[in-house]
């Protein structure tokens, strides 16, 4: 389900329209993002050569896509949609929430440098909310659901660990709802691409994903660009 503000990101309302009508963004909201502060995961991927790819969903992939732009070690970030086919792989079809796809990004990264259970150490503690069921923030549905698509037997080993390890050490005020899933990543369309570095002052990135940003710099110094 669309807030008001992600429908106007959508082009389906006016920002001028909601303003009108008295909305306003992050109103009665935290102005900073909450961090969880979690262990290290005891297990990693073994080390390989070359780049290697990461899938990872946790809400609108605008913010995802932030957050990890900001990495040392990352390649690129591809914002896009897994879980589901090709063919129903579109934003306007994924917001019906009847394609089982979740928002997610493809993340390029050199081992060498950054390590996959680092990358899920950022993904679990700064770049989303992983106790939250089928949303983040302001946006509602299945499409923004909490999941990690592994490449291989070895980050899905990583990843399943990692979520029985934050489960035991009680890091959160409530369950990890994290699922570990297969399924293809598809390109998002152009315009989303990159959406928070093109369009800093859209609201909804000033509310919702530059606290985010702020966040990992905050708590990986060492890590950011």
């Amino acid at each position: 389900m669309r807030t008001p503000l992600a429908l106007a990101a959508a082009g389906l309302i006016s920002l001028g329209v909601l303003a009108a009508a008295g909305y306003v963004p992050g109103l009665g909201a935290s102005a900073t993002e909450q961090t969880f502060r979690i262990p290290a995961a005891t297990h990693d991927v073994a080390p390989a050569p070359g780049n290697q790819v990461a899938v990872l969903a946790g809400g609108c992939f605008w913010g995802m896509e932030a957050v990890f732009e900001g990495v040392k070690g990352v390649a690129s970030v591809t914002s896009g949609y897994a879980g589901g086919t090709r063919a129903t792989a579109t934003y306007a079809q994924v917001s019906t929430e009847r394609t089982r796809h979740a928002e997610a990004v493809r993340i390029v990264y050199d081992p060498r440098q950054l390590s996959y259970a680092t990358l899920l150490r950022i993904y679990f503690s700064v770049a989303h909310d992983p106790t939250q069921l089928n949303r983040q923030g302001p946006d509602h549905g299945p499409s923004y659901r909490s999941a990690i698509f592994p490449q291989n037997p070895g980050q899905a080993s990583v990843a399943r660990s990692y979520i029985a390890q934050l489960q035991q050490s009680r890091a959160y005020p409530a369950p990890v709802v994290t699922t570990v899933e297969s399924g293809q990543f598809f390109p998002a369309e152009a315009e989303h691409q990159d959406f928070a570095r093109r369009n800093p002052r859209h609201p909804y990135i000033v509310r919702w994903d530059k606290p985010k940003v702020a966040a990992f710099r905050a708590a990986f110094p060492g890590l950011a660009r």
